[in-house]
Formats: structure tokens, C-alpha cells, sequence
């Protein structure tokens, strides 16, 4: 068991012992019938490690089949068909289309299986500690995944590949191609759980699920506070994002790595940053919504930049370790939607602006909160004055597959008059060209420590967390603590594995 003081290792799913045999053999020999096998996290850092046994049967598996063998593809190395990748599918962002000098690299999200966003990275990182320590039960326990959507996808997912009953909170504003998915892989409608709003609306998540809290029958899998999430991304997001940095490096040897930039969300991608900033120097640069400010302003409001969170510091957030903060407008992400998916709105970019018509291929790998992401790095790239040799990360969270019926909403509203080459020009120049310095900080230790202060309303007021669990998130030695528990449970992972005795793993 990890040694962090007075912390609840227990309440926040940081065993590293099996604490129920019982639960621990059902979830084996659920395991065992089903012919399921647990992909370490190692693995899903360099699937090249992963047996080729198992790599030979995934080539006849649909990557979005409900197959337990696709556990094995929760991770950044494959292509939009199934296939494994040598290097993660990404675009570099030339100064055509940011307007600045630095590379931008973005990874693509939805190569990830079943439902094409790395979220279900995150789910799979939950809950596989929670099984092979026993604490989760697959006979007795509902799996329920709170979200403002990409997350609870991932999370009904991963539960049908090892096969078990789930539950999905979201808000019922969400984007229509969120509750289509869950509708084809839920059977019981009790299962899609509606909250009260949208992207703005976290706390009415956490009071649904106190409610269902109250049935031991329901397990939850709150991606706020499950630091699982934290370790899955800094061990698997991280790596592969250290991959692509130094591919480029390779072809310029003078290229160092600036910035992580990314939205706050649960903050559990933020964690692949910690493994940035320790190896090289990157600084950590989270983004927020300029239409609820939190941590810039400590202010309130509603957004709809879908999968970033609202009105709350995550739980799981090293935020003592942050350097730098960006809000971005919901409207400017809206409105690049629109530029990047339709032909007007491309052909701008290709004829009018010059951006290489590769580049202007991939932006339909965009989804809101990516854009959200690529925005933020270029405000932050021109903040600190960047240059060609300053490069910046970041991840395409989700594709703009997922939003047709927000742009669709957008065609019959704003632009109910036509989308056309003006309309792009106006959007490009406005979110593009004009991503100026404002709402834009760099923080030191008085900005760090006052919006780790924030989140003490959440969590040790609203949802009664313990003042010293609280503060212990404070020091960097706890965030090591919780980092090196991927090879424990990867131990762990090997035991079970072994136990179910389904594939040697050989």
C-alpha cells in the first residue's frame, strides 16, 4: 500500500493488495469464462510489448466491436482502421493556420477503439486497479461512469469487453452523438442516466451520483477523483506524447519542448504534462472555458466547449505543479468547427490562407475541445514569446464526428443565412489570427496555491473530503507516490492474468 501520511488510500482506490478475495475470484473467474485478459499499462505505453499472439488476433477484430481483445488497442498507436502504428497519428500545425512560429503537435484521439476519444483510456485506468485488488465486485456491482460524456462512453465500454452491467451520468444537453452511442451499447434504459444542464453542470453529476451512491449495489467510477486516471494518463499518454516530441526532435536536433497545454477536464490527461515537465522542461498550461472562468477569475457561467468540465478544481489535479492557465472562448471553438467541416470553410484555409492542404485534411479530427486545446497552445505560444525551435503538445481529445448535431444547430442559428467563404474568413480572423495574450496567466506559487485553494469548496466542503486528504495534494512527493503505482499494478495485472490462466501472456 502506498504511504501517503493520513491519506484515504482507500476511499481513493490506491490499494495495491487484494482487500476482498471474494470479489477478487468472481472478478477471475468472470475473466476465465469470457476468455478476457487485462492489457498491463506498460503495454498500452508501447503495445509493441503486446504478445503477438494477441496482436495476430486483433487484425481480424472491428476495432469497435464489443471484443474483449480490444482492451489491447486502449492506447495512442493505432490508425483510424484498427491497425498499429509505430509512432501515434498526430498533425503538426505550421505557422499557415496558428499564425505563430512554434510547431504545435497534436495527437489524434479518436484512433482509440469503441468510442474514437482517448477517454477510454482513462475508464480502463479506473477500473482495472478496482479489479485486480477486489474492490470491485463484477457480480454484485454496477459500474457507474460519471461524465459530461466521452468518459462515461469509455467507461459502458470497457465494462462490456469484460462484461459487466454499467451505468452512464451525463447531462442531457449533450451532444445527440454522445446518447446515440450509449443507446446502441446500453440494453437497459435505466442505465442512461440524464442530469439537469450540460457542459457547466459537474455538480448536478456528483449529486446524482451521491444519490445512487446510497444502492451498495452501485460502484462509482468518478473520473474527478479516481487518481487511477492520473497514473493511466502519465504513464500511457505521456510516453506516447514523449514519443512524438522526440520523433521531431530527431529531425531537428535544436527543437526542445515548451508547453503541455491542455483542458482541465477531470485534469487527468493534464498528468501526461508531470511526465513532460520532469524529462523536459515542458510547462504545464491548462485550459478552461472563457465563459466560466474558474480558475482565472474564480468566476461562474455556462459553456459549451464539451468534455472540459466547469466550476470546479479535479481532485486528481497536481495543481501546485501548473505553470500557466488559458481561457478560451466556447463561441471561437464553435465557430472553427464550422471553418474546419465544411468545404467553404476549408477551401478558405487552402486557397485564401495558404495552410498546406494535408494539414487542412486532418482538422476534421477535431472536436470541440480539441480546437479548444489547439487554441490554447497558440495563446500560449505567443505569451511567452516562442520561437520555430519552441515546440508544444497537445491532444485532440475527440473527432468532429461526434458534433454534426451541434453544427447543425449552428447552420439553423447563427448561420441560418448561409456558411460561406466570408463567414470563414470572419472566424478565422477573429479565433486564429486574432488568439491574442488575453486571458492568458503564467503562474508562480501565489497563483498556484490560490487555485489549489479553490478547490477546497468542492471537495471538503460540498463533498466531504477530508481537510488532510485535501492538503496532502499539496506535495509533489504525493503526486510520486501516486505515479509509481503503474508498475505495482502492473504486478498485480500479471497475477490475475496468470490466475484466470486464459493466455500466458507470453
Amino acid at each position: 500500500m502506498m504511504t501517503t501520511g493520513s491519506f484515504d488510500v482507500g476511499r481513493f482506490g490506491l490499494l495495491t493488495e487484494i482487500v476482498d478475495q471474494q470479489s477478487y475470484q468472481r472478478s477471475v473467474d468472470r475473466c476465465r469464462q469470457q476468455g478476457i485478459v487485462l492489457p498491463t499499462f506498460a503495454q498500452l505505453a508501447d503495445p509493441s510489448s503486446i504478445p503477438d499472439s494477441i496482436t495476430a488476433s486483433l487484425a481480424g477484430i472491428d476495432r469497435n466491436a464489443a471484443d474483449p481483445l480490444n482492451l489491447f488497442r486502449v492506447h495512442w498507436y493505432n490508425d483510424l482502421h484498427g491497425g498499429r502504428t509505430n509512432l501515434p497519428e498526430h498533425v503538426v500545425l505550421t505557422p499557415e493556420i496558428t499564425g505563430v512560429d512554434s510547431p504545435i503537435i497534436v495527437a489524434f484521439g479518436n484512433r482509440f477503439p469503441m468510442i474514437g476519444a482517448h477517454k477510454v483510456l482513462a475508464a480502463y485506468s479506473c477500473l482495472v486497479p478496482r479489479v485486480v485488488t477486489g474492490q470491485y465486485n463484477p457480480i454484485e456491482h454496477r459500474a457507474v461512469w460519471p461524465s459530461t460524456g466521452n468518459y462515461a462512453r469509455g467507461g459502458v465500454a470497457i465494462s462490456t469487453l469484460m462484461g459487466c452491467r454499467s451505468a452512464a451520468v451525463l447531462p442531457e444537453n449533450m451532444s445527440r452523438e454522445r446518447f446515440e452511442w450509449l443507446e446502441e451499447w446500453i440494453a437497459n434504459p435505466d442505465d442512461i442516466i440524464r442530469t439537469p444542464g450540460s457542459e457547466s453542470n459537474v455538480k448536478e453529476i456528483y449529486d446524482t451520483c451521491d444519490e445512487l451512491a446510497q444502492d451498495p449495489a452501485n460502484f462509482i467510477l468518478n473520473q474527478f477523483t479516481e487518481f487511477a486516471n492520473h497514473v493511466g494518463h502519465h504513464e500511457v499518454t505521456g510516453r506516447a506524447l514523449e514519443r512524438l516530441y522526440l520523433h521531431h526532435r530527431e529531425a531537428n536536433p535544436g527543437l526542445r519542448l515548451a508547453a503541455f497545454v491542455a483542458a482541465s477536464g477531470s485534469s487527468g490527461t493534464l498528468a501526461a504534462g508531470e511526465r513532460l515537465k520532469f524529462d523536459h522542461g515542458a510547462r504545464i498550461v491548462a485550459v478552461e472555458a472563457l465563459e466560466c472562468p474558474t480558475m482565472l477569475y474564480n468566476g461562474f457561467g455556462e459553456h459549451n466547449i464539451q468534455g472540459i468540465g466547469d466550476k470546479h478544481i479535479p481532485l486528481i489535479h497536481n495543481v501546485t505543479n501548473m505553470d500557466g492557465v488559458v481561457a478560451v472562448s466556447d463561441r471561437a471553438c464553435d465557430e472553427l468547427g464550422m471553418v474546419f467541416n465544411t468545404d467553404e470553410g476549408r477551401a478558405h484555409l487552402t486557397g485564401d490562407r495558404g495552410v498546406d492542404e494535408a494539414i487542412v485534411a486532418t482538422l476534421g479530427h477535431f472536436g470541440l475541445s480539441s480546437i479548444c486545446n489547439v487554441l490554447a497552445a497558440i495563446k500560449t505560444a505567443r505569451e511567452l514569446g516562442l520561437g520555430a525551435d519552441d515546440a508544444l503538445v497537445t491532444v485532440a481529445t475527440d473527432g468532429a464526428e461526434m458534433y454534426g448535431s451541434e453544427r447543425d444547430a449552428m447552420a439553423a442559428g447563427r448561420y441560418a443565412a448561409g456558411f460561406g467563404s466570408a463567414e470563414a474568413a470572419v472566424a478565422v480572423d477573429e479565433h486564429l489570427a486574432g488568439a491574442d495574450t488575453s486571458h492568458v496567466e503564467m503562474l508562480d506559487d501565489v497563483g498556484r496555491n490560490r487555485i489549489f485553494n479553490l478547490g477546497y469548496f468542492t471537495w471538503v466542503e460540498q463533498q466531504g473530503v477530508e481537510l488532510d486528504d485535501f492538503e496532502v495534494r499539496r506535495d509533489q512527493g504525493f503526486w510520486k507516490g501516486v505515479q509509481d503505482l503503474a508498475p505495482v499494478w502492473d504486478e498485480m495485472i500479471d497475477e490475475f492474468n496468470a490466475r484466470t490462466g486464459v493466455r500466458s501472456g507470453s
